[in-house]
């Protein structure tokens, strides 16, 4: 068996080991980080995202971008669940998140280069995480449910930069009153909160109805248009005759009989009417159809009636209105109402819909949003998304941070000293992780076309001064109070952003074999040769043709 060569992997398989495979994903991570990095901050840019079928996407939202990208190469698809991560946990912060992910990469990168082990790094990192999330603690400043002011300046900083921009008092209103709408026991699930995008007029002109609006019309003309004070019947069934599970077969030998037949399903669906109007309903809402029969015996009694509304809008009408979701009609009681002031037919921007307001405890809300053209009201709804996600958070957990690169030039000076006490190699770690939150204060002066040394100097200074709350003013370029500024957002985005791209860049080092059972490519196109450079059969610059076909994918974008 001596000098005979034992094949293991299959003949297309590829496989890259040692730093050749931890430098390739770094760099393909490190491409991720980059595409969004010019996105961050207030003065930070858009991208215009081109797809297969020519649909546009212009938008400056980190997770946006990172989703409509084709993204296929698997250390580069890890950074992009940072930013999935932060967004669903938050809905705020998901460029900072995935912008620190490929510095704290590109950091460790040097010291691997100068011999130092990825596992010592992995632990250096992790014990920095978790000092920055004391330091962090420390930093934070204690809001209450009713500070509406406060909620107000962390619902308008989470909209600066974004589409939103130009409204954004107008709409952090809006969010703040949405969001202590639905709170419950101080915790806030914004998918009680619906939102009606609409193109046409002025975003100024946004509104919040104080509960729901159904994206549909009345099944009958002469049915009224609204009807005030209103008891509404939820329904989970149609109002149609049921009709056999079995196959069954009729014989008809005379006319009369089939007339009775006709009769019976008529009286049939009269007997569901006159349940619903029994029990007091003045507005029907069902989940199912409604035959039409019953829609004129429905307009007979003045009853105002809905069909085939989603789930989502019973549910929200049910949490809205205090009504029971009722499954068998003949079982509807006056308990089962529930009740709003008025419920209206009105049209907006040239749509029909149900508006079902004046409730007593708007425990489910509505927030029509407008914009002049498809495009900008895409992105003023992306914008209240993550408004809405940072004023939840900022409810549920009552800690804000300043803004402006503020909390991360205080973290950066905190783990310098803390770094001091740390033993061994690891201490490089720590360093190498406050070196990389700087990327966040010196990107703000970067993306505002300040100087980010002079930036960055300018805040230390005055951070070693114990003015912790002093961040970079990106509009004057001046290092200012940002509590004083208005510029605050949730200590829970910085603490999930730094979890996230901690676990992330550390889940990339600990790498050191990548065997693909096939061509590693970053999805170039289809007619790309076959040995055209690319795999990772090489060194970094094998990967350089992974992060190609990558590169691609952002190249309608970029």
């Amino acid at each position: 068996m001596q000098g005979q060569p034992m094949i293991v992997l299959g003949e297309d398989s590829q496989r890259t080991s040692g730093k050749d495979a931890q430098s390739m994903n770094i760099t393909a991570a490190q491409a991720v980080a980059e595409a969004v990095r010019t996105t961050l901050g207030p003065k930070g840019m858009d991208k215009m995202l081109v797809d297969d079928s020519g649909g546009v996407v212009v938008t400056n939202d980190g997770v946006t971008i990172l989703d409509e990208m084709d993204i296929e190469h698997p250390a580069a698809n890890m950074i992009v669940e940072v930013a999935q991560t932060q967004e669903d946990e938050v809905g705020d912060g998901t460029t900072t998140a995935v912008v620190i992910s490929g510095e704290l990469l590109s950091e460790a990168e040097d010291l691997i280069d100068q011999d130092i082990h990825a596992s010592i790094l992995a632990q250096g990192y992790r014990q920095a995480a978790e000092k920055a999330k004391e330091i962090l603690e420390e930093q934070a400043i204690e809001v209450g449910p009713e500070d509406t002011e406060m909620l107000k300046k962390v619902a308008a900083t989470a909209m600066t930069g974004k589409g939103a921009e130009s409204s954004k008092d107008v709409l952090a209103e809006l969010v703040v009153r949405a969001a202590q709408s639905v709170a419950d026991d101080g915790e806030v699930d914004t998918d009680n909160i619906q939102l009606e995008v609409v193109v046409g007029g002025s975003t100024d002109e946004s509104e919040l109805v104080e509960g729901v609006i159904i994206d549909k019309e009345r099944v009958h003309d002469n049915m009224p248009y609204a009807v005030e004070d209103a008891n509404i019947a939820l329904l989970d069934t149609a109002i149609e005759v049921p009709e056999t599970e079995l196959d069954t077969e009729v014989n008809v030998t005379d006319p009369d009989q089939l007339q009775q037949f006709l009769d019976q399903e008529e009286e049939q669906l009269k007997e569901m009417v006159d349940d619903l109007k029994a029990a007091g309903a003045d507005v029907v809402v069902t989940q199912k159809g409604i035959d039409d029969m019953a829609q004129h015996y429905l307009a007979q009694e003045g009853i105002l009636a809905v069909r085939r509304a989603k789930k989502s809008t019973i549910k929200a009408l049910s949490r809205s209105t205090g009504a029971r979701i009722v499954s068998n009609i003949a079982d509807v009681t006056e308990d089962d109402l529930g009740f709003a002031g008025s419920v209206a037919q009105k049209d907006v921007a040239g749509d029909e819909r149900i508006f079902v307001e004046d409730v007593d405890e708007a425990k489910s809300v509505t927030m029509i949003l407008r914009g002049g053209t498809e495009h900008v009201a895409d992105e003023v709804e992306r914008a209240i998304e993550d408004s809405l996600g940072v004023v939840a958070a900022t409810l549920e957990d009552g800690k804000v941070l300043p803004g402006g690169g503020a909390p991360e030039t205080q973290l950066a000076l905190g783990l310098r000293d803390h770094a001091d006490s740390v033993g061994g190699r690891e201490q490089l770690a720590v360093e190498a992780f406050a070196d990389a939150i700087d990327v966040v204060p010196r990107t703000l002066a970067e993306n505002a076309g300040l100087d980010p040394i002079d930036s960055l100097v300018d805040l230390r200074s005055k951070h070693d001064g114990g003015d912790n709350t002093a961040g970079l003013d990106a509009y004057t370029g001046e290092v200012v109070d940002m509590t004083e500024d208005g510029v605050v957002e949730p200590l829970r985005v910085k603490t999930q952003a730094i979890e996230s791209a901690t676990e992330a860049a550390v889940m990339i080092l600990r790498i050191d074999d990548v065997i693909a059972a096939g061509d590693l490519k970053g999805g170039g196109s289809d007619d790309d040769e076959d040995d055209a450079p690319g795999g990772p059969g090489g060194a970094p610059g094998g990967m350089g043709g992974g992060m190609g076909g990558m590169g691609g994918g952002m190249g309608g974008m970029m």
